[in-house]
C-alpha cells in the first residue's frame, strides 16, 4: 500500500522547518558570538567625571524643627576615554546629599550623546528649599559649619548604553558620586560672586559604577 501523499508532503515540510530552524540558531549564535569578542576586544572603559565647581547662592540651616535650605550651580564634566565606543547618556539626575541625606531636588540633565574620546560639561542648578533632616544630620551639621566647612556629595543617577560601530548595546545604569568640600567663614577658600554667592574651585574626581 503506498503512503497518503499529504502525509508525505507533512513530513517533507517539517524536516524542512527544523533544518531553517537549526540554520537559523547556528546563526544567532555566530552573530552573539562576534559581538561577545569585539566587546571583549574593544574592552569598555567607563566614563570619567570631574566636579569641576560649585557655586552656593544659600546653605541655611535652622533648628527646632531642623531645617535646611540650600541652593547650588556645579559644573560636572565626563570624559569618554574610549577610541572606539561612544556613549549614550539617555538619562542622568543631579542632586546632593549630606551624610548620605538627600538635601536639594533632582535635576534632570539633557540627553546627551558623547563621542569618543570626547568631553560633555553640564552646569545644573540644586535647590532644596525647607528640607527636614535629622536631628543627628543636623547636629553634625552645625559642627561642622563651626568649623569651617562642610563636606557634601553631588550625585549623578541614570542610564547610559554603549555604541559600537552600528552595534549599540542595552541600557545600564549609571551611579556618580563626586565630593564636595565646601568651607565657611575665616577658612573658606571661594570667591564672592555678586552680592551673595561664593564659588569654589574643586576638581574633583568623581567615583563612578556602570
Amino acid at each position: 500500500m503506498s503512503k497518503c501523499p499529504h502525509h508525505h508532503s507533512g513530513h517533507k515540510w517539517r524536516k524542512i522547518w527544523r533544518r531553517v530552524f537549526k540554520v537559523s540558531l547556528v546563526v544567532l549564535f555566530i552573530i552573539l558570538l562576534i559581538v561577545l569578542i569585539t566587546w571583549a576586544i574593544l574592552h569598555p572603559h567607563k566614563p570619567r567625571f570631574t566636579l569641576q565647581d560649585a557655586t552656593v547662592y544659600a546653605f541655611n540651616a535652622s533648628a527646632n524643627p531642623s531645617l535646611l535650605t540650600s541652593t547650588f550651580q556645579v559644573t560636572i564634566s565626563s570624559r569618554n576615554p574610549n577610541d572606539n565606543i561612544a556613549i549614550y547618556y539617555d538619562r542622568l539626575d543631579c542632586y546632593a546629599t549630606y551624610q548620605d541625606q538627600q538635601i536639594t531636588l533632582s535635576t534632570g540633565l539633557p540627553p546627551t550623546y558623547e563621542d569618543t574620546n570626547s568631553v560633555n560639561v553640564w552646569s545644573p542648578f540644586l535647590s532644596g528649599v525647607s528640607v527636614p533632616i535629622s536631628p543627628y544630620y543636623a547636629a553634625a551639621l552645625s559642627q561642622d559649619q563651626n568649623h569651617g566647612y562642610v563636606i557634601l556629595t553631588i550625585k549623578l543617577s541614570g542610564r547610559v548604553r554603549w555604541r559600537v560601530g552600528s552595534f549599540t548595546s542595552g541600557g545600564y545604569h549609571i551611579f556618580v558620586n563626586c565630593p564636595a568640600y565646601i568651607t565657611f567663614g575665616s577658612k573658606s577658600t571661594g570667591i564672592a560672586v555678586g552680592n551673595n554667592a561664593v564659588k569654589y574651585q574643586l576638581m574633583k574626581a568623581c567615583d563612578v559604577n556602570v
